[in-house]
């Protein structure tokens, strides 16, 4: 199987780059992919602990947590997260904070890259 590396730039409320990119780790995952998952600008809201499941809004926490038991590699900017006013103890456990040599280490040992969001 290959190395998938997804990096999702969601754009703000609205945008689904956030839910297309969590399902289309969780299929890769599903299928015996690796897959690494970089979140940058408001896609870091992604690892997001103890986040409020509202009817109408998307909510990532349980996707992430299932993601991480499949052994997807979750990151977030730390930089962009901390921009948005979310501390590292707010990240749902398993979800590391790094800088972009993290993100450019994964893109080198990929088969596929795919940018999701940046509209």
């Amino acid at each position: 199987m290959g190395v998938l590396t997804l990096a999702c730039f969601s754009s703000l409320v609205g945008s689904k780059s956030l839910d297309f990119t969590l399902k289309l780790a969780k299929t890769a995952a599903d299928k015996g992919h690796t897959v690494n998952l970089w979140l940058s600008s408001n896609g870091t809201m992604i690892g997001k602990a103890h986040q409020k499941h509202l009817k109408d809004y998307s909510h990532a926490e349980k996707p992430v947590r299932e993601l991480l038991e499949k052994g997807v590699q979750i990151c977030e900017c730390e930089a962009c997260a901390l921009a948005r006013g979310i501390q590292k103890p707010e990240a749902i456990e398993g979800v590391q904070w790094n800088a972009m040599h993290w993100y450019l280490a994964k893109i080198y040992s990929s088969d596929r890259v795919l940018h999701v969001g940046g509209e």
